[in-house]
């Protein structure tokens, strides 16, 4: 089979997939379980390695796949809506290693509340202040705003401050991969060697998938950055929208 027959198979068959997905949407939800497994057999393969992060590339094959088929987001969202569902079980069980690790977590009580305050504020002014330094507008700056915290939080309180909910999706999950990615480099870096302050630092900085990343380095260290995920969200829910009305 010639080069360009061998593309035009490749073609039908990708038309022939969409058609079908088109009639069962479960067929988003094997793509994306699909893509997931992928994406660990790499990260496994690359040891872990910070670069070789499983959501990141998760997202790239799911977004190859639309591409190549045609396929909107929103019938793929229609189809694999239900994983979506489980974003919340799934954020709730993060309380199970918490309460095992309770008593490690009441004895750091005060550096938790020390760190979280100035961490909360620090990831919600760092990245406004450098988009309004570079002429950003009141949209982009109220959707920015909240990229720290988890998914559902920042796009509720994104559009309560005058933001768009679609981009403060994206610059969470944005935020969320770059932790995973950079977070135990810089650790190592800055000679930080202690589990609890890294995993809450990933928590606090960059939400669920920051978490799961601490997770795959300790379960002390996943712990305390679900404390850090559920803290931060809260502060920001109760403190970001006080501090727009303020502003304006």
């Amino acid at each position: 089979m010639t080069g360009p027959d061998l593309y035009q198979t490749l073609l039908q068959n990708l038309a022939a997939l969409l058609a079908w997905s088109e009639q069962a949407p479960l067929a988003w939800i094997a793509l994306t379980l699909g893509a997931f497994v992928v994406a660990t057999w790499i990260a496994r393969r690359s040891g872990n390695h910070p670069l070789a992060n499983t959501v990141m590339i998760s997202v790239a094959l799911v977004s190859a796949a639309l591409w190549l088929t045609g396929a909107r987001y929103e019938d793929y969202f229609r189809g694999a809506q239900f994983i979506h569902f489980l974003l919340g079980p799934a954020t709730v069980a993060l309380a199970i290693p918490l309460v095992e690790n309770m008593a490690l977590v009441k004895r750091a009580l005060l550096p938790i509340v020390v760190a979280l305050v100035v961490g909360a504020l620090t990831a919600m002014t760092t990245a406004v202040g450098f988009a309004w330094a570079l002429g950003g507008s009141p949209l982009l700056l109220a959707s920015l705003a909240p990229k720290s915290v988890t998914a559902p939080i920042a796009m509720s309180v994104g559009e309560i401050i005058g933001g768009l909910p679609a981009l403060a999706m994206v610059a969470t999950i944005s935020t969320g991969i770059l932790g995973a990615m950079i977070g135990r480099p810089l650790f190592d870096a800055m000679k930080i060697r202690d589990p609890a302050a890294r995993g809450f630092a990933m928590g606090l900085a960059a939400h669920g998938i920051g978490t799961a990343r601490a997770f795959q380095a300790s379960e002390v260290a996943g712990a305390f950055a679900s404390v850090g995920m559920a803290l931060n969200g809260m502060l920001t829910a109760l403190l970001l929208p006080a501090l727009a009305a303020l502003l304006r």
